[in-house]
């Protein structure tokens, strides 16, 4: 009986690794798409708050005048930079893009002074811009406000619909994983059905049984995430290489969060799974398990 017990034990140890891979498969699929939520995310933030809005300011206008104007609304929740942008600054900057010296040419420069502003992403949406555009066109040395009114329209629409496809996309797939490494577990666990078995006939409790394999599992689940984990970092590492600007979309914080969300998935849904395995071949009679 003890080498019956061996050669179970010595049958189910390809069975764990086989099992191991295909949990942190699995992993590593959901891990990448993660990395592509995140990523998106901070793509969509970035897109959000490169947009500018112009507050114009009156012909008339003192620089001490539009300087307190921009000191009061830095502090402002919704301020993620601003800058003062003087009549002479203006013209410097649009000789600079186009070439042109126009100053020359009329002989007096046309543009205005300018406070531009970058908001914080939240606050990137119609709704909010309007009510920011309302206050600042209160203020007496304000001429108007411009901004990409459209813009920022399609670059919300965009952003919610890609959102959506994402979410169900992600729906979809946790179920898949779930399915799957529930499906590698049970299939690891049949190998050892007959040991389970012979240790009730020989009148092991429920508990002494499960242990073994609960704690083995436990284990095969974090190998298995630690190892879509080095995956993971290993594609990141190749993008920054290939795509250096990714490296600034990165949110390491979330990444981490991700990864310990990994480890907790891969270890529970091993756990589960094992577990109910084991408690399935105790409950069978013996002739079932053939």
């Amino acid at each position: 009986m003890a080498q019956s017990g061996k050669s179970s034990a010595k049958k189910s140890k390809p069975s764990y690794l086989y099992s191991i891979i295909g949990v942190a498969l699995v992993l590593f699929l959901l891990g990448t798409l993660g990395l592509v939520v995140i990523h998106a995310n901070k793509l969509s933030v970035y897109f959000k708050e490169s947009i500018e809005v112009q507050v114009i300011l009156r012909d008339n206008v003192k620089e001490n005048q539009a300087l307190a104007l921009r000191d009061s609304m830095a502090n402002k929740p919704y301020i993620k930079s601003i800058e003062y942008v003087s009549k002479d600054m203006a013209a410097q900057r649009f000789k600079k893009d186009f070439g042109e010296d126009f100053i020359t040419l009329l002989q007096y420069n046309p543009l205005y002074s300018s406070i531009n502003i970058k908001a914080n992403a939240n606050y990137v949406n119609n709704d909010s811009l309007k009510i920011i555009e309302n206050n600042l066109s209160q203020q007496s040395i304000v001429r108007e406000i411009s901004y990409q009114r459209m813009l920022v329209s399609k670059l919300n629409e965009n952003v919610n619909r890609i959102g959506l496809i994402i979410l169900i996309i992600s729906g979809l797939l946790c179920l898949v994983v779930i399915f799957l490494i529930d499906n590698t577990i049970r299939l690891a666990m049949f190998s050892n059905r007959f040991l389970i078995k012979t240790m009730q006939m020989v009148g092991a409790t429920r508990w002494f049984i499960a242990k073994p394999f609960d704690l083995r599992s436990i284990a095969n689940g974090a190998i298995a995430a630690l190892i879509a984990i080095a995956g993971l970092i290993g594609i990141m590492s190749l993008a920054d290489k290939l795509l250096p600007e990714l490296a600034g979309l990165r949110d390491n914080l979330m990444i981490a969060f991700m990864f310990i969300g990994m480890i907790l998935i891969g270890i529970c849904i091993s756990l589960v799974s094992t577990h109910r395995s084991v408690m399935k071949y105790l409950r069978l009679k013996l002739d079932d398990l053939y």
